[in-house]
């Protein structure tokens, strides 16, 4: 989902967040809590490896779609018909299925609904009059000759099942009719943006969706209450959208029948989009008001496919520019970017470039962590800020420049973290939110020799922002966040502090290296924050409980201080003896920078092993004459609370 800019978020933050240092004297630091065993709760298992490898009896099931639908442009509604293949690949029978209907969060009665505030809310309003939610009939379970039984809650729906579902590969589908309306504003992840020539649909939660059963917790059936997002299994999708002849329908899959829905000028321009590097216009602005810019017919149908995904999404408007590029992948596969947008979105630096940023993400993910598995990579302007699905994006209309770049390769970046890498959004937001953030970061560095690279901001600020007492943990679940919090703590916390494991602790290239593993072993599989960590460490070698107990596990701040500098014998050329205290819970390396009356400076790096057991640490500096300052992390590096105490310097 988009990350707000720093600059908003800051702006928020400043009327909530004390910018004082912590003032701190006495330690509070306690080495047998940050240092001490027992980080994990559970041992490895057959099913997940204490290495944060997939044990060799891990399991998941599997559910792949066939869905037909109709869009209806007059009444704003979707109609459609859902078959489910369920696969049961778990060691237990099942005698029932639950379904994530999350469109009924959109309904008045809703929990969602309930817990919306009165003040503002990515997430809806208490003032909507729209009345939302699924209208189902016909469900069927295939050969059972009664009527199946279910019940729904809230956005739950429980499926009986006539006969229990075998374990270890047994299979069943079942069917079901669905309609809806389409709300203007969908929680920010779908809705319906009005435009010079016509509206432009986001869809997206759009049909009944199986909910996971995994060996952590069963049935996963947290309820959709529009923070936490998405959890799903894996399947096959095929996919039929009907729609006015005169829309685009865009999906985030293969699209089956391009002869039967382009007009042979944009049949021809399709085709060599598939192999320019350059961005091609397959509709252009001028085309959009001329009608034989569409097949004259009444309904056209899209059919699309798309394999091994967990969702899928899709967009349909009348108003529709399109463009595409190749998207060149490793070992010489490709994949075809398109973009779709209106033509209030075109020049001025902003769409037009989209295509040309959605590719340039992919290449450069795909080179720098995982081949993107997807044929396709469409990027839809819509009145959702910024909301991933796989190979298909929506992003605000209105973005341009930096700010499209941003939420291009954010929601692009996603189809990592959680397409490929599909852990629980719902409750371990910051595992798709925080990693893709941290990736994002070197993408940005790398796109276009540095274009949009992120200026450097004050490092204090942001670590009283992040590390402010008052917030919650990062391992909290988004919907267990104040909402104001959730772009720290779900996003920017945890980039900080991967990046801060890569550039300070671990070093760049063995954590890239860990990080990559940790992608290919849980692709296409669910892992937890224990497999994450567990992956990290062993790939590395590295004990890093105290980092996770203090970044993610709790919300520690981070205090150190100079406390002494004196000379052996009241003697400054037998160098100088500095001790620094840790005040605070967080343990860090210690950097430390002492400048000479002549000007010379002595860097000295002390690894975090020295608060294994300490809550001050001296140690001698090899130094020949007096000091003039002796300053704690000198590069800014750490996030630390109280920058007053870092230095000490020379009395005059």
């Amino acid at each position: 989902m988009h990350r707000k800019s720093w600059k908003h978020l800051l702006y928020v933050l400043m009327g909530s967040i004390s910018l004082q240092a912590i003032a701190q004297e006495k330690s509070n630091y306690s080495y047998s809590e940050a240092f001490g065993p027992n980080f994990y709760k559970n041992n490895g298992t057959v099913y997940r490896s204490a290495t944060g490898k997939p044990g060799p009896m891990y399991w998941q099931n599997a559910a792949s779609y066939d869905i037909k639908a109709r869009l209806n442009d007059q009444q704003d509604r979707i109609t459609g018909q859902v078959q489910v293949t369920y696969t049961n690949n778990s060691p237990e029978d099942l005698d029932f299925i639950w379904l994530q209907l999350d469109q009924n969060l959109f309904s008045s009665t809703s929990r969602g609904q309930a817990t919306i505030p009165l003040s503002d809310s990515r997430y809806g309003s208490t003032h909507t009059a729209f009345e939302g939610g699924y209208k189902l009939s016909n469900v069927k379970v295939s050969d059972s000759p009664t009527a199946a039984t279910y019940s729904i809650t809230d956005t739950r729906m429980r499926l009986n099942l006539p006969a229990a579902l075998k374990a270890n590969g047994g299979k069943v589908t079942f069917s079901m009719d669905f309609e809806f309306a389409i709300p203007e504003y969908g929680a920010d992840r779908t809705g319906i943006l009005n435009s010079r020539d016509g509206k432009i649909y986001a869809i997206a939660q759009w049909y009944p969706r199986v909910c996971v059963f995994d060996d952590i917790a069963g049935w996963n059936t947290d309820p959709y209450t529009g923070p936490g997002e998405f959890y799903l299994e894996y399947g096959d999708y095929k996919v039929e959208i009907t729609a006015p002849a005169n829309h685009i329908v865009v999906l985030g899959g293969e699209l089956l029948n391009p002869e039967e829905v382009w007009t042979p000028t944009q049949l021809e321009r399709y085709k060599k989009a598939q192999n320019s590097d350059k961005t091609i216009f397959i509709r252009t602005e001028n085309e959009v008001s001329q009608s034989t810019s569409r097949p004259n017919k009444k309904e056209l149908t899209w059919k699309y496919a798309l394999k091994n995904a967990h969702d899928i999404a899709w967009a349909s408007s009348t108003a529709f520019m399109v463009d595409g590029a190749k998207i060149n992948l490793p070992e010489g596969k490709t994949a075809l970017a398109l973009s779709a947008y209106p033509k209030e979105s075109f020049g001025g630096n902003a769409w037009e470039r989209s295509t040309e940023y959605t590719k340039a993400a992919i290449e450069h993910y795909s080179n720098k962590w995982f081949p993107y598995p997807y044929p396709v990579a469409v990027n839809v302007a819509s009145n959702v800020g910024g909301m991933e699905y796989p190979a298909i994006s929506f992003c605000s209309s209105k973005a341009k420049a930096s700010e499209l770049w941003g939420v291009t390769d954010h929601e692009f970046g996603h189809n990592w973290f959680p397409m490929i890498v599909g852990s629980n959004e719902r409750l371990h937001g910051w595992m798709d939110e925080g990693f893709n953030t941290f990736i994002n970061s070197i993408s940005t560095e790398a796109f276009n020799k540095g274009e949009y690279a992120l200026k450097r901001m004050n490092k204090n600020f942001l670590t009283y922002a992040m590390f402010d007492p008052k917030l919650e943990p990062v391992i909290n679940s988004p919907q267990n966040m104040k909402e104001r919090n959730i772009g720290l703590l779900v996003y920017y916390k945890p980039a900080y502090a991967l990046n801060l494991l890569r550039n300070e602790i671990i070093g760049a290239a063995r954590f890239d290296a860990a990080f990559r593993k940790y992608i290919e072993i849980w692709a296409y599989k669910h892992p937890t924050p224990d497999d994450f960590f567990r992956t990290i460490e062993n790939e590395t070698g590295e004990n890093l409980r105290w980092f996770w107990r203090g970044l993610f596990q709790h919300n520690w701040q981070l205090d150190q201080a100079i406390t002494e500098v004196r000379y052996p014998e009241m003697n400054p050329a037998k160098g100088a003896i500095i001790t620094v205290a840790n005040l605070q819970k967080l343990a860090m390396p210690v950097e430390i920078e002492a400048t000479t009356e002549s000007g010379k400076a002595i860097t000295v790096k002390l690894p975090v092993e020295i608060w294994e057991r300490n809550d001050s640490w001296t140690f001698k500096l090899n130094s020949t004459e007096k000091l003039k300052e002796v300053k704690v992390d000198p590069r800014n590096v750490y996030p630390d609370t109280n920058p007053e105490n870092n230095i000490w310097k020379l009395k005059n």
